[in-house]
């Protein structure tokens, strides 16, 4: 059984991996043909920017792997072994959120070079290493205190039931739902300072657009994100009463408020189309089909790995195989994500004028060095938004884009 677990987890890697080189492969061909959205320069540091942190992203696919074939090639029995003396919940406490933590340690470098190498390079990074230090403290600490909690929980679930497979999916379902109810107010609360948005033109246009769509939220806030990252963002938080409009400092100072006004027409889009209880529903699903699996893992898989069927073995195995039923789920997930956008589009348009929303996609591509175009593959697996070509012309914007086909020059000077 473990030999079909290491199988079933290459081929996951194997698949990424591929889809990796076929994405790096399609942007170094087509960065050198005419630029899309972007002037020549810059739309060649979008292609570089992209194939960087794809690189990286191949490093830390090989990591994991590397990682999956310690913890079930002897170190996930060891760490269960060592916290025996513990007993009971703490037991199974230390031993999962030992296997997190040593995770996101060994991870933790490649999380540094992304945003002090890359993001720097490209013009992204404003935050210092004293603030990445704070972050990282801070998000280990909620982690600790948050996924300790969740884990004597689902212990317990699984101590007193039979079917605690399905308990625990409705518990941890439940707290899915309360994160994004609380997710506004715990990034307020420990990372990005958030102030309203003072009365004016732009307060005023913002809120007429919300009673248009019946859109009730607890207010319209400024995020000081500018601190940490140059790039242009916004989004709509919270179910219920907690909604809140959380709009970065970056987006107000580069878009002009009409188009500000159509990227919030956008977002009110997806809450005019319920598309936020439609991922949650998704997520319910995908959350289903794993504990369903894990529920019922043959005996023989932890008699291979030397370890007793216990809560805490249950919980490492299913953080470890996460990644594989995720990414199986993703392009399902990727597809009814994609078709949103475009409704999404549709009433930001109508809201706030097709042009506007153009003129805004093109200033966030732009701004954000998004390269616009990927390969079909890439797509397929990791996307959750069309290409904004694609959106663009569903805007009515006529754009041309060169294909890659015969292409393999290298570019000059680069």
């Amino acid at each position: 059984m473990i030999t079909t677990v290491i199988g079933v987890y290459t081929l996951y890697i194997l698949i990424r991996l591929y889809v990796s080189v076929m994405q790096i492969g399609y942007i170094n061909r087509i960065k050198c043909k005419g630029a899309v959205l972007m002037g020549e320069a810059q739309y060649r540091d979008a292609a570089n920017y992209a194939v960087a942190k794809e690189k990286l992203t191949m490093i830390e696919t090989f990591v994991e792997f590397g990682l999956l074939l310690i913890w079930i090639g002897g170190m996930m029995a060891w760490l269960d072994g060592a916290l025996m003396a513990q007993g009971g919940s703490l037991h199974t406490i230390m031993a999962v959120m030992g296997l997190i933590l040593i995770n996101g340690l060994v991870m933790l470098p490649f999380s540094w070079y992304s945003k002090f190498k890359i993001d720097a390079q490209y013009g992204f990074n404003r935050s210092s290493a004293g603030q990445f230090v704070k972050d990282t403290l801070i998000s280990t600490l909620l982690t600790i205190v948050i996924g300790s909690l969740i884990v004597w929980i689902v212990s317990m679930i699984i101590r007193s039931n039979d079917l605690w497979w399905l308990w625990s999916f409705a518990f941890i379902f439940a707290v899915v739902i309360a994160l994004n109810m609380f997710f506004p107010t715990i990034r307020a609360l420990f990372f990005d300072k958030v102030t309203p948005l003072e009365n004016g033109e732009l307060r005023e246009q913002i809120e007429s657009l919300m009673a248009k769509t019946g859109f009730v939220s607890s207010g319209v806030f400024i995020s000081d994100a500018s601190k940490r990252d140059a790039r242009l963002n916004a989004y709509f938080g919270g179910l219920g009463k907690t909604k809140r409009v959380v709009l970065f400092d970056t987006l107000i100072q580069k878009l002009s408020p009409s188009e500000l006004i159509a990227v919030l027409g956008h977002e009110l889009g997806h809450f005019a189309h319920n598309d936020l209880y439609k991922n949650i529903a998704m997520v319910g699903v995908m959350l289903f089909g794993m504990f369903a699996l894990f529920g019922n893992l043959p005996e023989t898989l932890y008699m291979e790995l030397g370890v007793a069927q216990s809560p805490q073995i249950i919980m490492m195995l299913f953080i470890l195989l996460l990644p594989v039923v995720s990414f199986v789920m993703m392009p399902l997930m990727g597809m009814v994500s994609r078709h949103n956008e475009y409704e999404a589009d549709r009433t930001g348009a109508e809201l706030g004028g097709a042009e506007h929303l153009v003129n805004a996609l093109k200033k966030l591509v732009s701004e954000n060095k998004s390269f616009p175009l990927s390969h079909p593959l890439y797509r397929f697996f990791h996307t959750t938004h069309p290409p904004v070509v694609d959106r663009l012309r569903a805007l009515g914007y006529d754009i041309h884009v060169a294909d890659d086909e015969g292409y393999a020059d290298p570019c000059p000077n680069d």
